[in-house]
């Protein structure tokens, strides 16, 4: 049984999907106005944590992430740049797609935007007008939250507090401004704009994802994944103008990830602790210790990101990297070991028990470090035998499929290029030129290549 974390509900519920075998997830994606920081990251590792955990489960799967191209902050920051939007957006959209690819995130169904889905939000604010959910205001349509009782639901925000008569043009404002919100802003100086049935102007941030969300989901679908800070006004405003829209329950689970924050303190510029996933790989940080730090802290818990943390998680991540390369690499004997069928059960069993229960990454990845130690003892005894050694093997890249951390299995043939400076090596051992042999064995470990040497010949494995 899978069980989440239910923010609508604010309890632990059953995982019971509209159509049994089946799970449609919306995550939201990135604001193009800038770099994706490891905050943004964060969000989008539990993402695929929680899809990948479904599919090997195995349910089909089908994620929709939006990208919002057109809002507040992108239009801003093309004006500042004397650039058109489309260009102003296109440079972090490639970075951004750089940065799941990095983090071997795995990629949405569909990756809607914004800027080609405008005729969907106008129909959307066209129905909520002629609902009486909307009124007009100056060339700008806005949502009458006072028309929605059951508004304030996922926040536990109260339309009591609501300061009545006034209404919002901002797409991002704070939890105490309980205002009716723009679903369509009028055209003004120095913004794009779109001359449709409803006036000329752009649409507001919310009405995007109600509109996009419907069009690849369906009109209620069952998980919507985003950060805390995307409760309030966001989720909340999304709830409230697809239920008035539709007439029916929007989306019947919604998780949402706790902030990561840097040295205990909200990741800052002006502060020095503002971290993009590049400026981590420039420091010689692996893109899977990024990975691992990032999901092996539970989603609805803070993550306090340090570089004291980075050397804890690489060390983590080094012990299942060397007990894979141990498993791909020795020679086993025949004669298998009895223990190997039962531990394989037992440790399986215990990773998915970790993972139903609210994505229980700590629980999931204790089960995979005890299965690595008894396993460790029974290689140091010497008792594994080739069977064993494939079906731990497969258990472990089995786990890796939720995962993502380990380097890909290989053959055991290095590249070309590699395996010649190993031959070079090898040569200068013969010849006693041990200063040119120490030379290769390091250049190649600075390029990640670590190579061993054993009575059964010269070993290597990838570092990072």
């Amino acid at each position: 049984m899978i069980q989440f974390f239910n923010t609508l509900s604010g309890r632990i519920e059953r995982f019971e999907p509209l159509d049994s075998g089946e799970a449609r997830i919306y995550t939201c994606g990135p604001t193009v106005y800038d770099y994706p920081t490891i905050g943004n990251m964060r969000a989008y590792v539990f993402e695929d944590l929680l899809k990948r955990f479904l599919l090997f489960m195995g349910y089909r799967v089908t994620h929709v992430m939006n990208i919002t191209d057109v809002d507040d902050k992108t239009i801003k920051g093309a004006n500042r740049e004397g650039v058109s939007l489309e260009d102003y957006t296109a440079k972090y959209i490639e970075a951004f797609f750089e940065d799941i690819r990095t983090l071997n995130i795995l990629p949405a169904d569909h990756y809607p935007r914004a800027t080609e889905h405008i005729p969907k939000m106008v129909a959307m604010i066209r129905g909520l007008l002629s609902k009486g959910y909307a009124y007009e205001k100056a060339g700008s349509i806005y949502f009458s939250i006072d028309k929605f009782p059951n508004y304030g639901r996922l926040s536990k925000i109260s339309l009591e507090d609501r300061k009545v008569g006034v209404r919002i043009d901002a797409d991002e404002y704070e939890k105490e401004s309980v205002h009716d919100f723009a679903l369509w802003k009028s055209r003004k100086e120095g913004e794009p704009y779109w001359v449709t049935e409803i006036g000329t102007g752009r649409p507001g941030w919310h009405i995007e994802c109600s509109a996009m969300s419907a069009e690849y989901l369906g009109q209620t679908f069952d998980i919507h994944c985003g950060g805390v800070d995307n409760i309030f006004p966001h989720h909340e405003n999304e709830i409230a103008q697809s239920e008035a829209y539709w007439g029916k329950k929007f989306v019947d689970y919604w998780l949402h990830c706790h902030h990561l924050v840097v040295n205990g303190e909200k990741m800052s510029k002006s502060k020095g602790n503002f971290y993009t996933l590049k400026d981590l790989v420039q420091r010689n940080i692996d893109p899977a210790t990024v990975r691992y730090l990032l999901l092996s802290t539970h989603y609805r818990r803070m993550l306090n990101f340090t570089f004291a943390a980075v050397d804890q998680d690489r060390a983590a991540l080094t012990r299942l990297k060397d007990f894979v390369y141990e498993l791909e690499t020795r020679s086993f004997r025949d004669q298998e070991a009895e223990e190997v069928p039962g531990l394989i059960e037992e440790s399986r069993r215990k990773f998915i028990e970790g993972l139903s229960d609210d994505l229980n990454i700590s629980n999931a990845l204790a089960a995979i470090f005890e299965f690595v130690r008894k396993a460790n003892i029974l290689l140091a005894e010497d008792k594994i035998g080739k069977k064993n050694a494939r079906v731990l093997l497969g258990l472990m890249r089995s786990f890796d499929q939720v995962l993502a951390v380990l380097p890909p299995g290989k053959d055991q043939t290095p590249p070309p290029e590699v395996m010649k400076r190993i031959e070079e090596r090898e040569r200068a051992r013969r010849e006693k030129d041990f200063a040119l042999a120490d030379k290769i064995r390091e250049e190649l470990m600075k390029k990640g290549i670590l190579l061993e040497d054993t009575k059964e010949g010269v070993r290597w494995k990838v570092t990072k």
